[in-house]
């Protein structure tokens, strides 16, 4: 996908995240078919896969499943492995001179892992302090939804959201917390019920002032 299909914030989250080294493992050599093209790989691969598990593929309930889920993959589980489809991200003046923390809570997500292909979900929580921009709140739901519709793994996750932040409204002042329920723990493997996990991302102040990191941690206790 070349630079000249995304937008110029797309664009430099891009490659602020590709400077980090902490963009998603994405090969180049299929950014020569179409989306078209590509679900229709995909239907075929998934209607082999169903064949080796002995599945009816006749049967009225399974006949369509793997058009089904090759369509979930691009358009809906996996688009944001293109950058073309990151929201709009326009951000606003700080004419009020805004300079305390701004801290969004409980933004659920729902992602991949991408060790099983199976789900794992919670909630993110993510702080800022304006500098000369703010953003609108909404927009960082959406960048958070953004990055979790990827195969991921969740710490890979929480530092993609904090640089695309620090990105996006051009201060270093940012922390992403997200804790998140493994289904390849829960469904499989050990089967643990209960356990979830937590990571953490901080930027700037959050790194060199422990009474705001504190501030930032006591309002996720607090929800």
């Amino acid at each position: 996908m070349s630079s000249s299909n995304i937008s110029e914030i797309a664009n430099k989250v891009k490659q602020a995240i590709s400077r980090k080294g902490i963009d998603n493992p994405i090969s180049n050599s299929v950014n020569i078919y179409s989306n078209e093209e590509k679900i229709k790989k995909i239907e075929e691969c998934f209607t082999e896969i169903l064949n080796m598990l002995s599945l009816d593929q006749t049967d009225d309930s399974i006949c369509d499943t793997p058009s089904r889920v090759a369509k979930m993959y691009i358009n809906e589980m996996f688009q944001g492995l293109d950058y073309a489809n990151f929201p709009d991200m326009t951000t606003i003046d700080n004419k009020m001179e805004y300079n305390e923390m701004v801290q969004i809570q409980d933004i659920a997500l729902t992602t991949t892992c991408e060790h099983h292909f199976i789900t794992f979900d919670g909630f993110a929580t993510v702080a800022y302090i304006p500098k000369d921009k703010v953003l609108g709140l909404s927009k960082i739901n959406r960048l958070v939804r953004f990055f979790s519709k990827r195969p991921q793994v969740q710490e890979r996750l929480t530092k993609q959201i904090l640089v695309a932040l620090q990105t996006i409204v051009e201060t270093e002042d940012v922390a992403v917390h997200i804790n998140a329920v493994h289904f390849c723990v829960k469904a499989r493997g050990v089967m643990d019920q209960n356990s979830s996990t937590a990571t953490y991302a901080y930027g700037g102040k959050f790194l060199e002032d422990k009474d705001l990191k504190k501030q930032f941690l006591d309002g996720i206790k607090r929800n």
